[in-house]
């Protein structure tokens, strides 16, 4: 086999890895989770922290686990911060703090929503791929 071959050959096979991958990781499986601890906390500056944690498997991309938080009106959801995540098939512990961007948050309960996100590149721009969603009622507490 001359050189020119085995490179087209190879050149070849990479191409179907590469256009085959995206298809077989489209969707999250059963695997891939994000959960929200019951309790938030808000510091006297207005911080509010939330946490949980992810699992995560299969990314080609950057991924992330992001938070928003809603009380009262659920249509005004404040992002929360976000964690860099490691999608390695294990369980990890995310924390992500911020400051809300609209009226300011009180003790008592609210409304999280966890994602865990990756850029995953796909014709040369990075588009959203989601792992894992949770919406779950916590209570914020003062901290």
């Amino acid at each position: 086999m001359s050189l020119r071959s085995a490179l087209g050959s190879a050149a070849g096979a990479a191409l179907l890895l590469v256009a085959a991958a995206p298809a077989a990781t489209a969707s999250a499986g059963p695997y891939e989770t994000v959960t929200v601890d019951p309790t938030g906390s808000i510091a006297p500056d207005g911080t509010v922290t939330l946490s949980g944690t992810y699992r995560c498997l299969g990314n080609s991309g950057p991924a992330f686990v992001s938070s928003s938080v809603s009380q009262g009106d659920s249509a005004v959801r404040n992002g929360i911060g976000g964690t860099r995540a490691v999608c390695d098939g294990m369980e990890h512990s995310w924390e992500n703090s911020g400051k809300p961007s609209s009226d300011p948050l009180n003790p008592g309960p609210a409304q999280v929503e966890a994602t865990v996100m990756e850029l995953a590149p796909q014709g040369g721009l990075p588009l959203p791929r989601f792992h894992a969603v949770q919406h779950q009622d916590i209570t914020l507490t003062e901290s």
